[in-house]
């Protein structure tokens, strides 16, 4: 077998990263921590006393829907001795309680009632500690860094394109579903950002979109794919999104088809996939659930491709991969890490 050694091609990172739980810990610590991430539509926290969890570089997390009409995120961990308050994913209580010692707390994090102390005036340990969260086009985030810059500063280029989408403030919750995935957050991530193996692996996505003119564009902290849903070009678009570090947002055709996809990185080799479908009306058709059984078969595709790719990522063969011309969005995203872990 002969090579050439004047052909070039741009590297990934190396597969090191994708398997080594110090690596892992780093980008929890440079990445995760220092980002905006998705928790979720408002529509999911809508009414007084709604909540919601989640968990972000290993830090439990509770967004609150309180009496006054403010949502505010908490760090889910009781000031008394770090127990954990919340278990459920979401809910709706007037009053939180931890099941340690009892304490309980307001919506708005401060102590309700202290057991065994006569005081609820207890320095620090009097509330729940907050976060930053911010509200754009009825998405919420949520961010551990108290000094990183605002979303209409980070995001700027971000938000002017979601302005494309009104109806997003009006979308309701219609469904979510849950998967772990033996696969480290970024091969999930790169899997989304490339079409190369829609042929291959996805035949049901390659008969319905015109691959022929699938489009990709990269932005500041963010990517968006593109292609018509018929072979002609004249069908509906189908708009896909990557923004940075692990949210996608998948606009299809239809009355108001949204579904967001957050990839939660757990351990250096497995992720916790949050999958929820929007649309404008909550009522099940014929339609939605032919939609719903188009998406799920994509998911469970790239769920059996990502995870058979992990267990590659671990050999000796290789000690990195190559990019195609067309996986520049792929390229943009390593990028973006590498940068963030010089920083």
């Amino acid at each position: 077998m002969s090579t050439k050694e004047n052909v070039q091609f741009s590297p990934t990172l190396p597969y090191s990263r994708y398997v080594d739980p110090e690596a892992f810990n780093e980008e929890s610590k440079k990445i995760f921590r220092k980002s905006w991430i998705l928790a979720g539509h408002a529509s999911q926290v809508e009414k007084v006393g709604d909540f919601m969890t989640l968990d972000i570089a290993g830090e439990p997390i509770i967004v609150s829907h309180g009496t006054d009409g403010e949502l505010r995120a908490f760090y889910n961990i009781c000031p008394h001795r770090g127990m954990k308050v919340e278990n459920a994913d979401k809910g709706n209580k007037k009053i939180l309680q931890c099941g340690y010692h009892g304490w309980t707390f307001k919506l708005d994090g401060s102590v309700n009632r202290a057991p065994n102390f006569k005081t609820n005036e207890l320095g620090i340990h009097s509330c729940m500690k907050s976060i930053r969260i911010e509200v754009q086009n009825a998405m919420i985030f949520v961010n551990l860094d108290q000094n990183a810059p605002s979303m209409a500063e980070a995001y700027q280029e971000f938000l002017e394109e979601m302005k494309e989408y009104p109806f997003f403030d009006s979308l309701k919750l219609v469904r979510e579903t849950r998967r772990v995935v033996k696969a480290n957050w970024k091969a999930v991530v790169d899997n989304y950002l490339e079409c190369d193996h829609c042929s291959i692996a996805h035949p049901g996505f390659a008969k319905s979109f015109d691959l022929a003119n699938f489009c990709t564009t990269t932005h500041d902290k963010f990517t968006y794919q593109y292609m018509t849903a018929s072979k002609n070009g004249e069908g509906d678009q189908a708009r896909f999104y990557w923004v940075w570090p692990n949210m996608m947002i998948n606009v299809y055709p239809g009355d108001g088809n949204v579904n967001t996809i957050q990839v939660i990185p757990v351990d250096a080799v497995t992720s916790l996939g949050i999958y929820r479908d929007y649309s404008l009306d909550e009522k099940t058709t014929k339609e939605k659930e032919e939609y719903f059984k188009f998406v799920d078969q994509v998911r469970l595709e790239d769920f059996d491709l990502v995870e058979k790719l992990q267990k590659g990522l671990s050999s000796e063969a290789f000690t990195n991969g190559i990019f195609s011309p067309t996986e520049h969005a792929a390229v943009y995203f390593h990028e973006l890490i590498e940068n963030k872990l010089q920083s």
